[in-house]
């Protein structure tokens, strides 16, 4: 077995052919954060953006994304912003983790929504948590259907706030793939305030995040593409998303609305329309990522993907010194999150938090 570190951008046709062919024999690959217009994406937008790229006679088995770090220290690919990572490989290939952490320079590597299946990573794992899953495999109808049997008090409240919502503000359309730059960064805009409401770190604060996303929602392919869905009343947009898609999946991740409206609740109206819109593309399902502590996740969601959490260390001095630093701020989160109590009380110190800063940035 033979092991290249290479740039993103250093990517061949051939190479990026065999990418795409080990994710549609390998369903839970498919997702778009895995795919290779993401990976070459961020190389763009990251100099510490890397793949390795894991050969054998015939070709190419294996491709792992990732970011190398000082000190020999890598993370996932975009992990700030990423929903989904792992190696992209054949079905049946086998990888050691500690030879391909040693053929990429990395002393450790840490990951945080690892896909499922990749077994060679588990030992590592220190959380395991699931992905929101809306399956819309048999169409939007069925989905429907089983939504209003799971959460029939979430399902009408959200259908009589939308009813409310096109009687006091006017006709409600919607468009699941919008072009307009304008509205993407009204969307942003959004979104922002939305993180400082929470007391959240702004990730459109960050340069690189908005030049990944502009550059992701350039792309519209039938295998991946960056679709912007916006929510109108009367013509003005009220509550939009952003996020990726691949040919079967659609990855929520940049969800926002007017907080003008919030009283109708216009996020949850553009999830099922966005829902509606996916399932008529010909997409299976929406990914809404790790659904803890969240109500509107938990009221939407079909099933659960997993996914995991957790460090790969080699036997080596500068991963020892690694484990040291890291292992009591990994082991004091995963605390609070086992902890609904300490969970929630840390959610609203920060909501608190970036309450307060609002009103501060206003004097």
């Amino acid at each position: 077995m033979k092991i290249d570190v290479i740039r993103p951008g250093e990517l061949g046709k051939a190479e990026i052919d065999a990418w795409r062919e080990m994710q549609h024999a390998t369903p839970r690959l498919g997702n778009p954060f895995l795919s290779p217009e993401f990976t070459v994406a961020m190389g763009e937008v990251c100099a510490e953006a890397r793949v390795a790229v894991v050969s054998e006679q015939d070709g190419p088995v294996g491709f792992f994304p990732f970011e190398r770090h000082p000190g020999g220290v890598g993370t996932a690919l975009g992990a700030w912003v990423s929903l989904c990572q792992g190696v992209v490989h054949a079905p049946g290939a086998e990888f050691d983790a500690e030879a391909l952490l040693r053929a990429c320079g990395l002393h450790v590597w840490e990951f945080g929504c690892m896909v499922d299946g990749q077994k060679w990573f588990q030992p590592f794992e220190v959380l395991r948590q699931e992905a929101v899953v809306l399956d819309l495999a048999d169409g939007y109808a069925a989905y429907l259907d089983g939504l209003r049997e799971r959460s029939p008090k979430f399902l009408k409240s959200t259908l009589y706030k939308e009813r409310k919502l096109g009687r006091d503000a006017g006709e409600l359309t919607f468009d699941f793939a919008v072009r307009d730059e304008e509205q993407f960064r009204l969307l942003r805009s959004w979104k922002s305030a939305q993180y400082q409401r929470m007391g959240r770190p702004d990730r459109f604060g960050r340069a690189w995040v908005v030049e990944l996303a502009e550059r992701l929602h350039a792309i519209d392919t039938p295998d991946f593409a960056g679709p912007l869905s916006m929510l109108y009343c009367d013509g003005k947009p009220v509550a939009g998303h952003f996020g990726l898609r691949s040919d079967t999946i659609l990855i929520g991740w940049f969800p926002a609305y007017d907080p003008e409206f919030a009283k109708y609740s216009p996020g949850l109206i553009q999830h099922l329309r966005m829902a509606e819109a996916a399932a008529a593309a010909g997409l299976r399902s929406m990914d809404l990522g790790i659904g803890t502590g969240s109500e509107y996740k938990d009221a939407l969601r079909s099933r659960g993907e997993p996914v995991s959490e957790g460090c790969v260390r080699r036997r080596s001095a500068g991963a020892a010194a690694y484990w040291l630093r890291r292992t009591p701020v990994r082991r004091a989160r995963q605390f609070i999150l086992d902890s609904p109590a300490l969970y929630g009380a840390a959610d609203r110190a920060m909501k608190r938090y970036g309450n307060l800063r609002a009103r501060l940035k206003t004097r």
